[in-house]
C-alpha cells in the first residue's frame, strides 16, 4: 500500500476530495530545484486535489480541513502508468507506421493523430472505472484511529 497524509478540501454525497500535496513539506524538502512537484505546484498555485470514494456513513465523520491517510495499492499504481504512458506511445507509433509513407508531414499527422487517440482511449477508460473502490484512493485505517475506516 502507498500512503498519504491529505487534507480533506470537499466532501460530497459519494466522495471527497482532498489535498495531496503539503506545502509545509515542499518548504523543507531538500531537492527545491529538481522537484517536479514543487515547480509545479509553484505554477499552478494550488495543491493537487484527489477524489477518495467512501462510504456515506464514513464521510459523516470527517469535516473540511481535517488530516486524514489515504491509501491506494502498489499494482494499481504500476498498471495505471503503464496505460497512461504506454498507450498514447503506442497509438503514436502506429500512427505514425500507418501515415508515415507518405511524407514528412503525413507521418507528424499520424503520429499525433496517434497520440490524441490514445490519449482520448485512456481518458473515456479511466471514466469508466471512477467509482470502482478496487482503483480509487480510499481511507486508511490507523490501529486506535475511529475516524478512518479501513480498506475494501
Amino acid at each position: 500500500m502507498i500512503l498519504e497524509t491529505a487534507t480533506v478540501a470537499t466532501i460530497e454525497s459519494d466522495s471527497l476530495w482532498v489535498d495531496t500535496v503539503q506545502k509545509s513539506t515542499c518548504e523543507t524538502c531538500v531537492a527545491e530545484k529538481g522537484c517536479g512537484t514543487r515547480t509545479l505546484s509553484k505554477l499552478m498555485g494550488k495543491s493537487n486535489q484527489v477524489r477518495v470514494v467512501a462510504e456515506p456513513h464514513q464521510l459523516q465523520q470527517l469535516t473540511v480541513g481535517q488530516q486524514i491517510t489515504i491509501a491506494i495499492p502498489e499494482d494499481v499504481v504500476v498498471g495505471a502508468s503503464l496505460l497512461v504512458y504506454l498507450l498514447p506511445l503506442l497509438c503514436s507509433l502506429l500512427g505514425l507506421a500507418l501515415l508515415g509513407s507518405g511524407g514528412d508531414t503525413s507521418a507528424l499527422l499520424g503520429a499525433a493523430l496517434g497520440l490524441l487517440l490514445g490519449a482520448f482511449a485512456v481518458n473515456r477508460y479511466s471514466l469508466t472505472l471512477r467509482d470502482n473502490p478496487r482503483l480509487n484512493p480510499v481511507l486508511y485505517k490507523d490501529p486506535g484511529d475511529r475516524l478512518r475506516v479501513e480498506l475494501s
